[in-house]
């Protein structure tokens, strides 16, 4: 059985689960802090950072884009479409919006709130700067305006079918929503794709997930929110 290293609210680590879980296949997850840089971590990943996929008899797949794809080309059942769409076109445009959340959302929002809301507390009992908080929380509004353009335009991320690019959002906004730092109610739109993906089998083992000292936020695990 393959087993991940993670942490419960890293966007990218919640990727890779709901991956697994689409395609039906069993993991065994380790939390880790990655910020506590363990040496174990680092004598994997000397950036510190997960996701990491562990496997016997083959090599740690480290980082997010290196583990997505090692699950992609290992895992996906024969009779089911994998989350990287055949048509050039249709997969340019995943790949597109894929690099938006992975990169320019968690550079602009998620790493911030994350930062001061998770391990500021852990690592040094500090609590959250609010000026930081302040301008991700600007920042989020402004990509869910766009976000809200989108699926007002399209059924899914990318266009007709759910594709990873989906899954890559809505790993990112579980995680600002158990902090509670959504604003739904601004964001129709965005609100009704991710009911229809939250609904989803592979997003129940999310919804059940919690952090120790630090519950989630109210309708986090509602399917009706």
């Amino acid at each position: 059985m393959p087993r991940l290293l993670q942490h419960r609210l890293d966007p990218s680590s919640r990727l890779a689960r709901l991956m697994f879980a689409e395609y039906g296949v069993s993991v065994d997850l380790e939390d880790i802090k990655p910020w506590t840089r363990d040496p174990g971590l680092l004598e994997i990943n000397p950036a510190a950072t997960v996701p990491i996929l562990l496997e016997n008899g083959e090599l740690p797949v480290v980082g997010t884009l290196a583990v997505i794809h090692a699950i992609e080309d290992r895992y996906v059942p024969a009779a089911v479409d994998g989350l990287f769409p055949t048509h050039v076109a249709d997969r340019n445009e995943m790949w597109r919006l894929l690099e938006w959340v992975l990169v320019k959302l968690n550079d602009e929002v998620t790493r911030y709130i994350l930062e001061e809301k998770i391990v500021k507390r852990d690592q040094r009992g500090m609590t959250p700067e609010p000026g930081v908080l302040r301008v991700a929380k600007a920042n989020l509004a402004e990509h869910l305006h766009y976000f809200n353009w989108l699926f007002a335009t399209r059924h899914w991320m990318a266009g007709s079918a759910m594709t990873l690019a989906d899954f890559a959002l809505a790993a990112h906004l579980s995680s600002l929503d158990y902090l509670g730092d959504v604003q739904w109610d601004t964001s129709p739109e965005t609100r009704q794709w991710y009911a229809r993906i939250k609904s989803r089998p592979a997003f129940r083992t999310l919804l059940n997930d919690r952090v120790v000292g630090m519950p989630a936020a109210a309708g986090y695990a509602d399917l009706d929110f």
